[in-house]
């Protein structure tokens, strides 16, 4: 029998009811780059509505058929994108955002990817930043102290690695080979995002770049492999916490043809099967640091976990995300297609201090992710293209949620030049919109067909 798509509805009465309990009448306001953040909760199969912000304040204005209930977008006001507005949005927005939110019924509730104090001062007296601590984030996302996390944690050393922390000056490139055991090299450092603090080291040149990072540094050996993300997410149960793993993706990393740097992601695909042992090895190392998290920090929410897969079947850790990712919107789906609402229903609920009471026994769930990770089966991927002019291009052409097919869609540039347009026929697939610039779909796999429109 086809798959289909489909989230019961008593389950998402429930997940609604829970998070609009955890709300307590305040109106939901998204803070992150992306306006349409949280639409995979309210506009794909089972739209949690409560999910819908109130406001979203962010760089990139939402598609209109995933559009929160109001938008406040640093590229509406000023027509630009580009490295700089991406990271510059919050100063740019910090006088709107705080006008606007203040001028509310009631204060709010932010969702972001950390909280920080621009947010806590944006949600104002009685407002709520519902976030992971921007320093609790810093600390556990440290990549120099990355193994010692895992260590901690209780993963096993075949699982890690090999690297070494530096406190101080970098050794010269032939000691550091020797120290880890590689001839290449990768330096980290700090806990940014998108690949930053990462550098792969060949040659003394390569050294000398790395260094001039502020450590200190985690310098590990070079593994070859396939790279993976994978969202977690504990909740409360009892006197401890539930970890819910979700099915680990394919990542494409170092694909210069997208406009993407070495380090960055280019796209997630997690329609990809797993090997059997290192689907288990990885579940079960998720769940230790989801519980070391909870014992050392009481961590309740999403993270991420990425990994490498070995061309010998073994899965090797390399960082951690303690917070809401990139990938978490388009990972949502492989919750949806177990019909269950996205991670990031309950990851809000839970921050707020509620509970999730729709979500299964985490040990039945795991069990079925191991079961999903090495099958064929349907699964939501992404590509990532960076646009190197300073005028937005986006997708335009899918309707919304639901079936699309050929054409799917189309590229379109807007400002000062003219605009062109290309469209490519694709295969029909369910898709739902993703970002101004990213589309993704749950892509068809042996004896599936997308749901009726």
């Amino acid at each position: 029998m086809p798959a289909r798509l489909l989230v019961e509805a008593g389950v998402v009465s429930a997940a609604d009811r829970a998070l609009r309990e955890a709300l307590a009448g305040r109106p939901l306001v998204s803070a992150e780059r992306f306006c349409g953040s949280l639409r995979t909760a309210y506009a794909g199969p089972g739209p949690v509505e409560a999910a819908r912000p109130a406001v979203a304040v962010g760089c990139y204005p939402g598609w209109a058929a995933a559009a929160p209930c109001s938008v406040l977008a640093a590229e509406g006001r000023t027509g630009v994108r580009g490295p700089g507005q991406r990271r510059s949005w919050t100063d740019a927005l910090d006088g709107p955002a705080r006008a606007l939110l203040a001028g509310l019924a009631r204060p709010p509730v932010i969702s972001a990817w950390y909280a920080t104090d621009r947010l806590r001062a944006w949600a104002g007296l009685g407002g709520t930043v519902a976030a992971i601590d921007g320093r609790l984030r810093a600390h556990v996302e440290d990549k120099a102290a990355f193994t010692a996390l895992l260590t901690a944690a209780g993963v096993p050393q075949r699982m890690r690695v090999p690297a070494v922390r530096i406190d101080g000056k970098l050794p010269a490139l032939i000691e550091l080979r020797r120290m880890v055991g590689s001839q290449r090299l990768v330096v980290q450092c700090g806990a940014d995002s998108g690949g930053r603090g990462t550098s792969f080291v060949t040659t003394d040149a390569d050294l000398e770049k790395a260094a001039r990072l502020p450590g200190p540094y985690q310098v590990a050996a070079f593994v070859a492999g396939w790279s993976s993300n994978t969202t977690v997410l504990t909740v409360p149960a009892g006197h401890g916490a539930a970890v819910y793993v979700d099915r680990p993706s394919h990542k494409a990393v170092g694909v210069a043809e997208a406009g993407i740097g070495a380090g960055k992601s280019a796209g997630n695909d997690w329609s990809r099967p797993w090997p059997a042992r290192a689907a288990t090895d990885l579940v079960d190392a998720a769940v230790r640091v989801g519980e070391h998290l909870w014992r050392e920090h009481r961590v309740a929410s999403l993270f991420g976990l990425d990994a490498l897969l070995t061309g010998d079947g073994a899965v090797m850790f390399n960082e951690i995300n303690l917070r809401n990712q990139g990938t978490t919107e388009v990972s949502g789906v492989n919750q949806q297609l177990r019909g269950l609402p996205p991670f990031a229903v309950a990851h809000l609920t839970v921050l707020l201090g509620g509970r999730a009471p729709w979500l299964p026994a985490a040990d039945d769930f795991n069990a079925a992710t191991i079961a999903t990770a090495v099958r064929s089966v349907p699964g939501p991927y992404y590509l990532k293209l960076r646009h190197r002019g300073h005028t937005p291009v986006r997708v335009a052409g899918l309707r919304g949620p639901g079936s699309t097919g050929s054409p799917a869609g189309a590229w379109s540039g807007s400002g000062p030049a003219r605009t062109r347009r290309t469209r490519t026929p694709t295969p029909a697939r369910y898709c739902w919109p993703a970002s101004p610039t990213r589309a993704w779909c749950a892509c068809p796999a042996p004896n599936w067909a997308p749901p009726r429109p």
